[in-house]
């Protein structure tokens, strides 16, 4: 019998998970010492808060710090309360253009509206949780009938990626949990399994139900078409465990929905490693050592006690306050003691715990995100800017792959999602048959590119120092494209800097005003001196009929 679609997507998912089951110890040792709500292998582990068992985790140090980095990434890079990206074309000549400029700044600045009105945000947040806890995150970017699209963010052993041959993840099989009435609102009652159809007659709504969604490349595309079984990337649904061939969806997107981040990739590997895994050894110990201190310390204060084994039928307590009771006759040998005096060297635990803490630390860069928090006042505003500088070029590779694996591909999709729905204004006629692409304002962006802003500051702090020596050194200066590029470098708004037609006009009326000016006092001078010598007497007359005037 010839396969069906859907044994053949069963089959991919198979693989899929096979090839990523290496990872997984990994995965869910990272898990058991850092965060043990993150991962869900396990279908039955939908809705379980008593998955929320930390008993491997007695001192929190990575948990904090792989959530401060989370936080410190959602700040630096993607902060919802500024600008963090904008548009622009490859041809620079375009970028001259007021039309062109103005209409990108205008829909970047929709695209970060809609943004700041999903849950984009907050699905960003957990992506960077994951990212660096696990070394791979994965989040799928839908639309949305109310708030133009919405993310979904996933966590570690739900999904499956494959790559292509750049090394792209176009490919994510995922297995997630739907109730039976979240089923029939999404695909429809008919859509759905006879189990499930039952379970919705029989008043059983919450029952959950495990589903397969997948997404990648639509080799069956054809050309020409541009219905939802024709797009760019496939996507499916369907039930796990049900017996009928049928799938609840089969449609598409128009753009790669997924965004699948990898911290640092070796070769040709599909999943990447990250901090949480560079920290491990240092939590299991962290953990060992706090178990081993607080041992100490109860061992310390309540040592094991050896006692006269008359005490044995009267009973003995060491509770403060308490009394023990003997016969006279035994009282000199009733009596307690330690087995052995413990004398724990605390101050020593101490200081290989904080060895430890301060690892971890450095392995999820809090000492970078909190360096301006963790300052002791005594730094200057300079000394700020240039050690937080310094500190973020750290993480440079690391953001180029953000921006490649995450940020682009959800730009990407955010424009082809509200291009597509008309909440643009009309394009210039210029930037027909061009490509737009995206720069990075963020913090961590910024902070990248300030070397090429220190680079202008300092060169026209020089031309200022020689220009008083010798003004003509300025004849090598472009001041107006180094108040172009230094704009641009800073992600300075394009309202706020006139194009050059605009400045040329007003340079040209200015010039004119000031020729105007200059002929009017050339003749107001010649009125004033023709009135001076008509006023002087001559014998034949004044000066100015003298002159044959």
């Amino acid at each position: 019998m010839a396969e069906t679609k859907r044994q053949r997507y069963e089959s991919r998912a198979k693989a899929l998970k096979n090839e990523r089951s290496s990872w997984e110890p990994l995965w869910q040792d990272i898990s058991d010492n850092i965060e043990p709500m993150r991962t869900r292998f396990h279908r039955t582990e939908v809705n379980r808060g008593d998955k929320n068992l930390r008993g491997n985790i007695v001192d929190n140090t990575g948990t904090m710090a792989a959530r401060n980095l989370a936080s410190g990434m959602m700040a630096g890079i993607t902060s919802p309360a500024r600008p963090w990206f904008e548009l622009e074309v490859g041809d620079e000549s375009l970028m001259e253009v007021h039309a062109v400029k103005v209409w990108l700044d205008d829909v970047a600045k929709e695209m970060r509206t809609a943004m700041a009105q999903s849950n984009i945000y907050g699905t960003l947040h957990q992506t960077y949780y994951e990212l660096g806890t696990f070394g791979t995150a994965c989040m799928v970017l839908e639309e949305d009938d109310e708030k133009i699209f919405r993310g979904i963010p996933l966590t570690i052993g739900q999904y499956s990626l494959a790559t292509d041959q750049r090394g792209i993840v176009d490919t994510m099989y995922r297995e997630f949990s739907m109730t039976v009435r979240q089923l029939v609102q999404r695909f429809g009652l008919e859509k759905c399994s006879q189990n499930v159809k039952s379970l919705y007659h029989n008043g059983s709504l919450e029952q959950w139900i495990p589903v397969v969604h997948l997404v990648e490349p639509n080799d069956e595309r054809k050309t020409g078409k541009v219905d939802n079984r024709n797009m760019p990337f496939r996507s499916v649904y369907f039930e796990a465990d049900a017996k009928s061939p049928e799938l609840l969806r089969e449609s598409g997107y128009g753009e790669n929905p997924i965004m699948a981040p990898r911290w640092d990739v070796l070769g040709e590997d599909t999943y990447g490693t990250g901090p949480g895994a560079v920290a491990l050894g240092d939590t299991k110990a962290l953990q060992l050592e706090q178990k081993r201190k607080a041992q100490a310390i109860e061992l310390y204060v309540r040592p094991p006690q050896v006692a006269s084994s008359t005490l044995r039928t009267n009973g003995a307590s060491i509770v403060p306050g308490s009394i023990n009771y003997v016969d006279p006759s035994e009282f000199a040998q009733a009596g307690m003691r330690p087995v052995y005096q413990v004398e724990p060297r605390i101050n020593e635990l101490q200081v290989s715990l904080q060895e430890n803490q301060r690892r971890i630390s450095r392995a999820f860069f809090e000492d970078l995100f909190l360096m301006i928090a963790q300052a002791d006042g005594r730094m200057t505003a300079t000394e700020v800017v240039e050690r937080r500088e310094e500190k973020m070029l750290m993480l440079g590779p690391v953001l180029q792959r953000v921006h490649y694996e995450l940020l682009d591909p959800l730009i990407n999709r955010v424009f082809g999602i509200m291009m597509r729905n008309g909440y643009f204004p009309e394009p210039p006629e210029e930037l027909q048959g061009h490509e737009l692409r995206v720069s990075y304002l963020s913090i961590l962006a910024q902070a990248q590119r300030a070397i090429a802003v220190g680079s202008i500051e300092r060169f026209l702090g020089l031309a200022g120092n020689l220009a008083g020596v010798n003004e003509e050194v300025l004849d090598n200066i472009d001041f107006d494209q180094a108040i172009n590029e230094y704009a641009d470098q800073t992600g300075v708004p394009p309202t706020l800097v006139r194009p050059k037609d605009v400045v040329e006009d007003i340079r040209r009326r200015r010039q004119e005003a000031i020729e105007q000016q200059q002929a009017a006092e050339q003749m107001q001078q010649g009125v004033q001196a023709a009135k001076l010598l008509s006023e002087t007497d001559m014998r034949e007359g004044n000066a100015l009929s003298a002159m044959g005037m």
